[in-house]
């Protein structure tokens, strides 16, 4: 029997199926953590920024919402790629760049 290396990766087997599931829990708990930071974070500064107003001054000003802009586009992203919808750097990119390779340089070793 032949040693297994990281690239006769089998989801077929318990243990690949065990490792697999942990990673995708590990990127769901990583995903909510940064959820609850983005929420706690944002909340503190419309209070902060709540509290510096002036009386009769709107809080619906540009600067007001730059953290929340930028770092939900950030949010955004790893979500899409935590719940694998990210269309570029997917699993399946992966996946596919990784054959790719593999085949490259398998072609090229017997030319």
């Amino acid at each position: 029997m032949r040693r297994r290396d990281k690239w006769d990766f089998d989801e077929n087997q318990p243990e690949d199926k065990y490792a697999s599931a942990q990673r995708k829990v590990k990127k769901l708990k990583g995903f909510y953590t940064h959820l609850i930071v983005y929420l706690c974070v944002n909340i503190f500064i419309i209070f902060v920024n709540i509290s510096d107003l002036s009386p009769g001054e709107s809080y619906f000003k540009m600067e007001n919402f730059f953290t929340a802009f930028f770092w939900g586009i950030g949010l955004l992203v790893h979500g899409l790629s935590v719940f694998g919808h990210l269309f570029f750097f997917g699993s399946e990119w992966e996946e596919k760049k990784i054959q790719e390779f593999m085949d490259k340089d398998k072609h090229s070793k017997w030319e």
